[in-house]
């Protein structure tokens, strides 16, 4: 029944627009009958060549500058919440190095076809070690609120979450967390991100309205 209500609903909206534009719709048929080739010609360059370009800024858009996506999880509790949606910055990274505390969204190095979020903590070189609930680089403790936003938790049935554990990151790799570290499967459980897996940091949300704002680091 649901589906037959909306046909009708969408044969009435056609008529409704076929007749409030007849003389246009009559004009059209009639250049179609007299002249096809200048018909398809208008058509192209009315329709086709703007719907066209609009595509390709599209992709290109999407695939250089800024891309959409929606939060699955909350893995990333509070900064993210479940089916957040957010804009993520392609660009910067290509002119320069990302920053730690930074939220990035890259390919999940287990399943390239998956994209993860989470919060850069570590990069290539160093030694990340999580003690106490506190993140502990080359031996010193994190303590900026930029980048330490929860207690983290050891796991140790996780390859890199155990207690007691320091986790030398390799070169061209980052360590990752998520910012709600009680139910976040992050580097702690999979390990490191390749270097070549970054696609962008995560620039604001845009939906539902009252949690548009930009994504602070």
């Amino acid at each position: 029944m649901e589906i037959a209500r909306n046909i009708l609903i969408g044969i009435a909206v056609l008529l409704v627009w076929a007749w409030f534009y007849r003389n246009s719709i009559k004009e059209d048929w009639s250049l179609f009958r007299r002249d096809r080739r200048q018909w398809f010609y208008l058509k192209w360059k009315n329709w086709g060549e703007p719907i066209l370009i609009a595509v390709v800024l599209a992709l290109f858009i999407r695939a250089f500058i800024v891309q959409a996506y929606k939060i699955p999880t909350g893995s990333m509790r509070p900064t993210f919440l479940e089916n957040d949606r957010i804009l993520v910055d392609k660009l910067s990274y290509r002119f320069r190095e990302p920053k730690r505390g930074e939220v990035i969204v890259f390919k999940y190095p287990e399943d390239p076809k998956k994209d993860f979020v989470k919060r850069l903590i570590g990069f290539g070189g160093e030694t990340v070690e999580i003690l106490k609930g506190n993140i502990w680089i080359d031996g010193k403790r994190l303590d900026e609120p930029n980048i330490v936003k929860n207690y983290y938790y050891n796991h140790n049935d996780w390859v890199y979450g155990k207690e007691n554990m320091k986790i030398p990151v390799p070169e061209d790799h980052y360590f990752v967390l998520g910012d709600n570290s009680a139910q976040s499967s992050d580097s702690r459980n999979w390990g490191f991100v390749p270097k070549k897996n970054l696609k962008g940091k995560a620039l604001l949300i845009y939906w539902p309205v009252p949690r548009i704002k930009l994504i602070r680091d």
